[in-house]
């Protein structure tokens, strides 16, 4: 059996703008970056299609904002602008190491999260110590990255592969029924907080009772 986790309000609290638009603002403007008058009209308006499922990665929704108020800006500086909106407190929440080290003692352990932010998932693991090197992870699988955002099957699919499973033999544990359920629908299990804390988690693991 392999488990994967759902990282934010799963294994960590993070506090979030209450409005984005404005911390991308502020963050652009820290860097120089001309923004528009009109910005929170152009950053909540649509300015690409993706297929149904597929993740709309922030910096790049950044700068197609940006580009359809005519300014320019590189895709590092929409990166770095994001992340550095987006990268605020967070805490590891109560159980989230044990859940993962009981995981572990019965096979490979992801983290399958929708972040529409590179790197930011990478920095919260390594700012609440729950990276591979600190007893973490093997495989982290993001949104951003895979290019899919749960519930849709995709990300449980390479999420499975990046532990060298069947899809069938992956438990998937989250905080929501909408998107980490998606996990049964896909061919996995989900086990959602709702249901089972993550102390209880940890229990039933360690007991081969998951």
């Amino acid at each position: 059996m392999a488990v994967s986790f759902d990282l934010f309000g799963t294994l960590v609290d993070a506090d979030r703008p209450d409005e984005p638009w404005t911390a991308v603002a502020d963050s652009l403007r820290d860097r120089e970056v001309c923004v528009p008058d009109d910005w929170e009209t152009a950053y909540r308006s649509s300015h690409r299609e993706y297929e149904r499922g597929r993740e709309a990665p922030l910096d790049e929704h950044v700068r197609l904002a940006l580009a359809s108020r005519d300014v320019e800006v590189s895709a590092a500086t929409a990166r770095d602008a994001v992340l550095s909106a987006f990268d605020g407190p967070v805490s590891r929440r109560e159980g989230a190491r044990e859940a993962l080290a009981a995981a572990g003692d019965h096979g490979p352990v992801a983290i399958c999260s929708n972040c529409s932010v590179p790197e930011l998932v990478e920095r919260t693991l390594a700012r609440t110590e729950l990276r591979p090197e600190d007893a973490g992870p093997d495989a982290v699988v993001t949104s951003v990255d895979c290019g899919w955002r749960k519930p849709h099957a995709a990300i449980f699919e390479v999420t499975a592969e990046r532990l060298g499973v069947a899809l069938s033999a992956l438990v998937h544990v989250g905080d929501d029924a909408r998107t980490d359920g998606g996990a049964d629908r896909a061919g996995a299990r989900s086990v959602l907080l709702e249901d089972v804390s993550l102390d209880a988690v940890a229990t039933r693991l360690r007991e081969e009772r998951l």
